[in-house]
């Protein structure tokens, strides 16, 4: 059962095996481990992947069911982001769909996305103006790509990106693994003053073949709290965290909200990106951020204890 579900999916991650299989995630990780000696597949942050070298794109049916309860507390906690009458744009993805399905309330909202998902979670919100983008319709994740894509956005300004992707590490930032979607994602990126990533654990860490947003590029993380084991999960949001990536975790323990995870000193960019924008969420630092106390450094600490 784990072998075909990781042939399916590409990558899948132990919670989600231990609940398909029903049994601990104990139970599954010892299950990986017996394969990867076989060399049936390979462990890799808090999950399992086909073996050798980058991850593989799944597709849409795929993604859809997997990390369900962790992308809807990331979710939630990316919607608080969004303040009334702000104009963002909003990439193709799972996680972004679900952020779509809460922006739904927001009133006076100015979406434009690229993703046929986030336009039709949008589409009966009453004050919500949604923008699509041309382009050439990509089947396995209902996004438009190509050059109408990136054409249309130019000249285009917004306060803010929401962007998911296949993989994210502190050396590379975010990535992908289809071409078409990385340029786009690059195109989204540059209309915005701020770039926010949806990413939950599982994607810590995975390297995918075309960088979509440079780590010194992306203003904000929202992520969920990663399983006590995965070490290298929390290794990788203090390496993002260091090079002043702030870090908001959904659903931490003792904070159902989320919380922010105090970053390293930050090192302010040129240009628009980190500039002050109207409204701002109460996350945002636009300014080099204090060396923070022992006592602040909190989350991230406390999670590598685990």
């Amino acid at each position: 059962m784990i072998l075909e579900m990781v042939r399916a999916n590409g990558a899948v991650s132990l919670r989600e095996l231990a609940r398909v299989v029903q049994t601990s995630e104990v139970t599954v990780r010892r299950d990986v481990r017996a394969l990867e000696a076989e060399g049936l597949l390979d462990r890799r942050h808090g999950g399992a992947v086909l073996p050798g070298g980058f991850t593989r794109e799944s597709g849409f049916p795929q993604k859809s069911h997997l990390a369900t309860a962790e992308k809807t507390a990331i979710a939630d906690l990316a919607a608080s982001l969004v303040d009334e009458g702000e104009a963002i744009v909003v990439g193709a993805g799972t996680t972004t769909q679900e952020l779509a399905r809460r922006l739904a309330r927001v009133p006076g909202l100015t979406v434009v996305t690229n993703s046929l998902l986030v336009a039709q979670a949008l589409a009966h919100a009453n004050r919500v103006e949604v923008v699509m983008t041309g382009g050439t319709l990509r089947g396995s994740n209902y996004a438009l790509v190509g050059s109408g894509a990136e054409q249309s956005l130019q000249g285009l300004r917004v306060s803010k990106a929401f962007l998911s992707g296949s993989g994210l590490t502190a050396e590379r930032g975010l990535s992908t693994s289809n071409m078409l979607s990385a340029s786009v994602d690059r195109a989204l990126v540059q209309a915005a003053a701020e770039v926010v990533v949806l990413a939950d654990h599982t994607k810590l860490g995975t390297d995918t073949m075309f960088q979509t947003v440079p780590t010194d590029l992306i203003t904000r993380l929202v992520t969920d709290e990663p399983p006590a084991h995965d070490d290298r999960a929390v290794t990788e949001l203090q390496a993002l965290a260091d090079q002043g990536v702030q870090i908001a975790v959904a659903g931490a323990s003792g904070n159902p909200g989320g919380e922010q995870v105090p970053a390293g000193r930050r090192t302010s960019l040129p240009g628009p990106r980190r500039s002050h924008v109207p409204g701002a969420s109460p996350l945002r630092s636009t300014t080099a951020l204090p060396e923070p106390a022992p006592a602040e450094r909190g989350r991230v600490a406390d999670l590598r204890r685990r």
